[in-house]
């Protein structure tokens, strides 16, 4: 597939497109612990569409995907965070239950419609309550760019594009003329 525009690739890798009302829609919650077996079955697909994806494109800042992007309407998502070592985050009935006042204003690109990316502001700090499998009750915290991450899946749960996030008057920049016109963002604990 010589010169595919990225959306195109995205969506032969089984990635589904702005445009399909999954994507606009809340995703459904989780009965945990009795729909732990879904839940892990769900995200097992979710490793497996990254996969996919990380076979053709490299992911310098990081990768997340949601359900509903892979055409599931639950409520989970996946981060890998592109910081040496770090464990790939799981969320499960995620919400952000606080978040700083202090943003930053970073490009983001997004599966669903891989030929932009976008310029939004999101807080630098976020506290995300989800559900484990066995049922419980789980918080943690996020900063910098692994918040940035986090609150992008999380969006994608809610029925949010990053694209309804961004200040009016700015557009998205076709991808080949951002060519990583942002900073590197930074992973702090």
């Amino acid at each position: 597939m010589i010169d595919a525009k990225p959306s195109t690739t995205m969506r032969e890798l089984g990635i589904v497109q702005a445009g399909d009302t999954i994507l606009e829609q809340p995703a459904r919650v989780f009965d945990l612990p009795a729909e732990a077996n879904t839940a892990n079955t769900v995200v097992d697909d979710l490793f497996a569409a990254m996969d996919r994806v990380a076979r053709v494109h490299p992911f310098a800042k990081g990768m997340g995907i949601a359900a509903p992007q892979v055409g599931i309407d639950r409520c989970a998502a996946v981060v890998r965070p592109a910081v040496p070592d770090a464990a790939a985050i799981v969320l499960l009935n995620p919400r952000i239950v606080a978040e700083s006042e202090e943003i930053d204003e970073q490009y983001e690109g997004c599966l669903s419609f891989f030929d932009v990316r976008g310029l939004v502001p999101r807080p630098l700090h976020i506290t995300v309550e989800t559900t484990t499998v066995t049922g419980e009750l789980a918080t943690t915290n996020y900063h910098h760019g692994l918040a940035r991450l986090v609150a992008h899946e999380l969006d994608h749960l809610q029925g949010t594009l990053y694209i309804a996030r961004m200040r009016p008057g700015v557009a998205p920049l076709p991808v080949d003329q951002y060519k990583l016109t942002g900073q590197k963002w930074a992973y702090q604990q």
